[in-house]
């Protein structure tokens, strides 16, 4: 076993270094005028590209009364432009005009706390439906995803985290330059067309994932409870009240703060050449206006200095969890937590499912890492679903064995061995397709300002030690730092009275 880890150590190693050497040889990036950057990486296995435009903006950006909103303009950056999606643009434009006129005097009423007109309110609804009516016969439903399925695109998509939004695809490379004026355009022309019939799409997202998700509840109470003030207490599809009050103007002026050029960063990996790739990229992304980068999150989550605990009946699975606050990415622990969730969480060998799924069978699954987001601090948590026949509850005293151990025995010089090569062997995996690289390459460039830290953190996995993992167990994992959350099989045959009941504990 030691001949075997020690082949994978070096044969690892060596692919890490020549990815380095070679990627070093093959990737030009390029700061734009306006403050966009470009990561181009040349890569000639086969004639197409993949590509991700990363926004440094997620919910955690969001101001309250808004939230959902980052993940609102994810959908609405799909919707097309002024000459994609529309059927007659001058028309269409003025209509839109009035959908935010009425939809701002329906609210302006519906909102008042005294005072408020049941009747005006609503004529008020009325008008603004009827402006949306109009506005909506000018528009060509999907037409931004239909050109770009035409010409061979595949995997058209976008994902919004606490963190950030990416919008991605893969299109022949004959199909660059069509690229560049399609991704430009949607951050160039964004129209706000069918905004309100969006929105209830995305009402709907949450209520599917949380409202009618006995998991997603405990999620969301959970991380109210852990925490009081950052956003990462906040859901990434948003609170209700704000997902059915938000409005197109909203979502504008929250496009012209974030989705600013500074605050952007294009990577695209495949059959480029980056001499004729860059100028292409700069005649259209050169058109987005400069503006300052928004600035930087302000809050701060306060040191946690009492046991937090989240109780949920539910007619349902039970469910136990509990996290710990942890620093953000930059911590010079952060590979430590790496470390730490590999050895906890990693597959059937893992700690945690060797003791609580294959040893003891008390859970059906049993796993840790760090979670909501990692740019700012987080959580390390545990989380276990209970074999049956037995509570949530029951999953607390074992899991703070193996936490304990952490804390007192350090970990075997195989098991240490072990987790650096899965590191190694995970990030060259990570490095196999065009999309994986371009997603790889680009956070790492929007995080650090160089994509060579994609390479540099298995460096830093490299140098942990046995007693980092204690020290750092030891620091984190303490009973005032933690925050549980726990599903109990509610006893009532009905699933009414106690299916929505929860206590909350500090």
């Amino acid at each position: 076993m030691r001949k075997l880890i020690l082949f994978l150590t070096l044969a690892a190693a060596t692919a890490v270094a020549q990815d380095i050497a070679s990627f070093e040889k093959r990737i030009t990036v390029k700061t734009l005028p306006n403050g966009l950057t470009v990561v181009l990486m040349e890569r000639p296995e086969a004639p197409v590209f993949s590509f991700v435009t990363h926004v440094d903006a997620g919910s955690a950006q969001e101001n309250v009364g808004n939230t959902g909103l980052a993940h609102m303009f994810e959908h609405m950056a799909f919707k097309g432009t002024d000459t994609i999606g529309t059927r007659n643009y001058a028309a269409e434009s003025v209509a839109l005009k009035k959908v935010d006129a009425t939809y701002a005097a329906y609210q302006a009423e519906n909102e008042k706390i005294t005072g408020r007109d049941a009747a005006k309110v609503a004529l008020l609804e009325k008008a603004w439906q009827q402006a949306i009516a109009k506005a909506d016969q000018y528009v060509v439903d999907n037409e931004f995803g239909q050109i770009i399925e035409s010409q061979g695109g595949e995997g058209l998509n976008a994902t919004t985290n606490l963190d950030e939004t990416a919008y991605n695809y893969s299109l022949p490379e004959n199909r660059f330059e069509l690229w560049a004026y399609l991704e430009s355009e949607r951050f160039l022309h964004p129209v706000m067309r069918q905004f309100y019939k969006e929105r209830d799409v995305v009402f709907e997202e949450r209520r599917s994932s949380t409202d009618s998700n006995p998991q997603g509840r405990l999620i969301e109470q959970f991380l109210s409870a852990a925490y009081t003030a950052h956003p990462y207490g906040r859901p990434v599809t948003g609170w209700p009240s704000d997902l059915k009050t938000f409005s197109a103007v909203d979502a504008m002026n929250f496009f012209h703060k974030y989705y600013v050029p500074s605050n952007i960063v294009i990577t695209v990996v495949g059959d480029i050449r980056a001499a004729r790739a860059m100028p292409v990229i700069e005649k259209y992304f050169n058109r987005l206006a400069a503006a300052p980068a928004p600035e930087p999150l302000r809050t701060q989550e306060p040191p946690q200095k009492a046991l937090r605990t989240v109780v949920l009946h539910e007619q349902s699975q039970p469910v136990y969890i509990e996290g710990y606050h942890r620093p953000g990415y930059t911590d010079p622990d952060d590979a430590v937590y790496d470390l730490l969730s590999d050895l906890m969480s990693k597959g059937r060998t893992s700690r945690l499912y060797r003791s609580l799924v294959r040893d003891r069978h008390i859970a059906l699954n049993a796993e840790g890492g760090s979670f909501p987001g990692n740019k700012y601090p987080n959580l390390f948590f545990f989380f276990a679903l209970p074999a049956d026949g037995h509570a949530a509850q029951e999953l607390a005293a074992p899991i703070h064995e193996e936490i304990e151990k952490l804390k007192t025995q350090d970990v075997t010089d195989d098991e240490l061995r072990s987790i650096k090569v899965r590191a190694r062997a995970d990030l060259v995996r990570g490095l196999a397709d065009n999309e994986g690289l371009a997603f790889q390459l680009c956070l790492a460039q929007a995080r650090y300002g160089d994509w060579r830290e994609l390479f540099r953190q298995i460096d830093r996995i490299e140098k942990v030690t046995k007693a980092d993992i204690r020290r750092v167990a030891n620091a984190t994992f303490t009973e005032d730092n933690r925050t549980v959350g726990m599903i109990e099989t509610s006893k009532d045959a009905g699933g009414n009275a106690e299916s929505n009941k929860g206590e909350q504990k500090q």
